[in-house]
């Protein structure tokens, strides 16, 4: 079933990038108009995000969104065949500044949200960072894609760690060198064991693990903002938001985090991943209070 699935695909990355984005925008077209693919979700998101925003600003932020969203799957497909060369003329990092964190000595936390193109980011970061770069992943229920995607994934050495596996897997590389990348904006399975923070102007639940594992091994923490520089090309621009994550009171660290994921998404607001529910609890004052710090 791999090779069925492999060899098709990888002829289709062999095809050009300008035949490959015209497939895109058919396929975000009738995933936007036909299919309607979480379209309620990603404009009920947009609405809250962006009540200032008229209903046809709105409306072009989703249509941009899709387009990003279908651009990610057939730019992940090129990736099976791209080469290391056209794939440097495409990736722009400022990683100096985690590199510079490597040779101080420091490990590090790399706190990210749910922006494009992931896939490229992950390759790039894997390729260019000094750190063993360590990746929390959620495996695909499709056995023969769950293999492609890894094989992609630590195709520059990156080291993959199932989520489930993660509390019982990610002791062996603490006392090591380590940069440990997460999607720290997950939507967390149980609000009442979550922090809750204003996220454009409303209470929402974010999970406490990245900001409690940043203090209990003691590393700095940079927060992640990448995006497309134009089609095909990105760029991952590094912000350090501390050395020393204890000297943070309680839940301050994941307050941060948030308010540079909102202003990232406020500056690009389609280069985020729209179709999430984000907000799919609700804040309960009497049930939430005490979970906001």
């Amino acid at each position: 079933m791999y090779y069925l699935i492999y060899f098709p695909l990888y002829l289709l990355s062999l095809l050009p990038w300008r035949l490959l984005y015209w497939m895109s925008d058919g396929l975000a077209a009738i995933t936007y108009h036909l299919i309607g693919y979480r379209k309620e979700v990603v404009h009920n998101n947009l609405r809250i995000a962006f009540p200032e925003k008229t209903e046809k600003e709105r409306t072009a932020i989703a249509k941009e969104f899709y387009r990003n969203l279908i651009d990610t799957f057939i730019e992940t497909i090129k990736l099976l065949s791209l080469s290391d060369a056209a794939f440097a003329r495409r990736y722009s990092t400022n990683n100096e500044l985690v590199n510079a964190l490597y040779d101080s000595g420091k490990n590090v936390q790399i706190h990210a949200g749910h922006f494009f193109n992931l896939e490229v980011v992950n390759l790039g970061e894997s390729r260019y960072g000094k750190y063993p770069f360590v990746v929390v992943y959620m495996p695909i229920s499709n056995k023969a894609f769950d293999r492609i995607i890894y094989k992609l994934r630590s195709r520059y050495g990156a080291i993959l760690i199932p989520a489930v596996d993660f509390k019982t897997s990610f002791h062996q590389y603490v006392r090591g060198r380590y940069a440990l990348a997460l999607a720290a904006d997950q939507n967390p399975g149980n609000p009442m064991a979550a922090q809750w923070v204003k996220f454009f102007g409303r209470y929402t639940p974010f999970v406490t693990g990245p900001e409690k594992g940043a203090k209990r091994n003691d590393t700095a923490v940079v927060f992640a903002n990448f995006y497309k520089l134009k089609r095909g090309y990105y760029h991952m621009q590094y912000e350090l938001l501390t050395t020393n994550p204890k000297e943070f009171a309680p839940g301050k660290l994941t307050e941060l985090f948030v308010s540079k994921i909102e202003e990232a998404i406020r500056q690009r607001p389609a280069n985020y991943l729209w179709s999430h529910r984000r907000w799919k609890w609700e804040y309960n004052e009497e049930k939430h209070r005490h979970l906001v710090k």
